[in-house]
C-alpha cells in the first residue's frame, strides 16, 4: 500500500479479456488494493468479456478502421491483430494526450504481447511500461525496439490462476505500482547534450563529456549499436537535447556494408531536422560489426577481421567502402537546418586504427577524409585535426566547437 503522502496513480491495464479475463481481473483488483486505479482496455475479439472494461474491444476495433463483428466473421487472426494494433495505438495515444495516465501494464501470450507492446512503443521514454508475457524469455527486440519497455517472463502460460501465476502477477503489480509511485522530475535540471560512443572511442567521449559537464550541461551517452543510434535520433525528435556531440558514427559502416549494428538510413538526420547544434565526427568508421566469428558471411571471410570478444567480430572497412560511407554521411548532413561542424581526426578513427594497431590503414582513412571534404555541403564547416580520435587535443577541439555552436544558438550556460 502507498503511504499517506502518495498520490493515487492511474495505471492502464491492457489484455485480451476473452481469454485472459480471470487473470486481468486479479491484476485489476490488486492494483486497486494498493490504492491506485486500474483503467482496463480489452483487445480480445473472440467472445464477450467476463467483466465490463473501461474501453471495450469494439471501440479499439473502430479506431483501427474495422468493426468487431467483421473481425470475428473473417476469422483471420493476422488481419484482426493488425486492425487491433492500429486501433490500440490510436486509443492509447489519444488517452495519454487527453486524460493522461501514469503507467501501463500488459498481460498476455504472443498476440496480447504484440498488441500491448505496440501501444507501449507509442508512449514517451520514462513512462513506466511493463509487459508480462509468455514470449519474454526469447528475442524481445520486436516488442521493445528502442523504448523502455520492461519484459517479465510469465514462466507458466497465462491460462488460469494458480499458485505460480498468482505470485508472478502479484510481482508484476508490485513492480508497475512501484514504478508509477516514483517521483522523478520531468524537466532536466541542466540543458542536455547527446553523445555517441563505442568502446574504441571511449577516451574521446569521456573527455568531451567531462568538458561539457564542467560547462554546465547534462551529457547523455548512447552506445552506437544500431538501437542506440535510433534511440538517440528519436529522443532528438522529441526535443530532449540542445546539442549533439556525434563522435561515433560507426553505425553507417553496418548500414553501407551489411553489418549487424545498422541504425538505418535515417541516422544523422534528427539533429538536422531539429536545427540544433551538432558536431559530428568519424569515430569507429574503420569497422563493420558481426557476431561470433562463425557468423561472418562467407563473402567476407578473407577480409581483415578482429576478434573483439567471443561474441563480436569486427571487419576493417576498405578504402572503397570508406568513400561510400563518407558520401552517405555528407549527404545526410546536407539537410541540417542548424549549425553543423564536421571534425576529422587525421591520426585515426578508433583505438584499433592507431599506428601499430590491427586496423591501422592510412589509405582507407585518407579515402574517408578526402570524400567527406569533397562532398561536405556548404552548410557544414569541416575541421581537420592532426591527432588521433582518442587524443586529448582532439576532444578539446571537438568540445570547443560544440560550446561555440551552443553559444550561437542561445543555449550557452551562464
Amino acid at each position: 500500500m502507498p503511504d499517506a503522502t502518495t498520490v493515487p496513480k492511474r495505471i492502464l491495464l491492457i489484455g485480451t479479456l476473452d481469454t485472459k479475463g480471470e487473470e486481468l481481473a486479479y491484476v485489476r483488483d490488486m492494483i486497486a488494493g494498493r490504492g491506485h486505479e486500474a483503467l482496463t482496455i480489452d483487445v480480445g475479439i473472440l467472445t464477450g468479456p467476463p467483466f465490463v472494461p473501461d474501453i471495450g474491444a469494439e471501440e479499439v476495433a473502430r479506431a483501427g478502421g474495422a468493426s468487431l463483428e467483421e473481425l470475428r466473421e473473417r476469422r483471420d487472426r493476422g488481419a484482426a491483430i493488425d486492425a487491433m494494433i492500429a486501433g490500440l495505438r490510436r486509443v492509447v495515444a489519444d488517452l495519454h494526450e487527453r486524460a493522461g495516465f501514469d503507467a501501463v501494464l500488459g498481460v498476455g501470450g504472443g498476440g496480447g504481447t504484440a498488441l500491448a507492446t505496440a501501444a507501449m512503443r507509442e508512449l514517451p521514454v520514462g513512462m513506466p511500461k511493463l509487459m508480462v508475457s509468455t514470449m519474454a524469455s526469447g528475442d524481445v527486440a520486436p516488442y521493445v525496439d528502442i523504448k523502455d519497455v520492461t519484459m517479465m517472463y510469465s514462466v507458466v502460460d497465462v491460462a488460469g490462476l494458480n499458485l505460480l501465476s498468482r505470485r508472478i502477477l502479484a510481482n508484476a503489480v508490485g513492480a508497475i505500482c512501484g514504478m508509477a509511485e516514483q517521483n522523478v522530475p520531468d524537466a532536466p535540471d541542466r540543458p542536455m547534450i547527446a553523445v555517441t560512443m563505442f568502446g574504441v572511442t571511449t577516451p574521446c567521449v569521456d573527455a568531451v563529456r567531462h568538458r561539457l559537464e564542467l560547462a554546465g550541461y547534462s551529457v547523455v551517452a548512447f552506445h552506437a549499436t544500431g538501437s542506440g543510434g535510433r534511440a538517440m535520433e528519436a529522443l532528438i525528435d522529441d526535443g530532449w537535447f540542445v546539442g549533439v556531440a556525434d563522435v561515433t558514427t560507426t553505425e553507417w559502416c553496418d548500414e553501407v556494408v551489411g553489418g549487424v549494428l545498422s541504425a538505418g538510413p535515417d541516422r544523422l538526420s534528427a539533429a538536422g531536422r531539429a536545427g540544433i547544434a551538432q558536431v559530428v565526427s568519424v569515430g569507429a568508421l574503420d569497422m563493420v560489426n558481426f557476431g561470433a566469428a562463425e557468423t561472418v558471411p562467407s563473402r567476407f571471410r578473407d577480409r581483415k577481421l578482429y576478434r573483439h570478444n567471443p561474441s563480436v567480430t569486427l571487419m576493417r572497412t576498405t578504402a572503397e567502402e570508406c568513400r561510400e560511407i563518407g558520401a552517405r554521411i555528407a549527404g545526410q548532413l546536407a539537410g541540417a537546418r542548424g549549425p553543423t561542424v564536421l571534425v576529422l581526426p587525421l591520426g585515426g578513427v578508433s583505438a584499433i586504427d592507431a599506428e601499430g594497431q590491427p586496423f591501422h590503414d592510412p589509405q582507407a582513412d585518407r579515402a574517408l577524409f578526402e570524400t567527406l571534404c569533397e562532398h561536405a555541403p556548404p552548410n557544414v564547416e569541416v575541421v581537420e585535426v592532426d591527432a588521433h580520435v582518442n587524443a586529448p587535443e582532439f576532444a578539446s577541439v571537438l568540445s570547443d566547437h560544440l560550446l561555440r555552436l551552443l553559444e550561437e544558438t542561445g543555449h550557452a550556460v551562464h
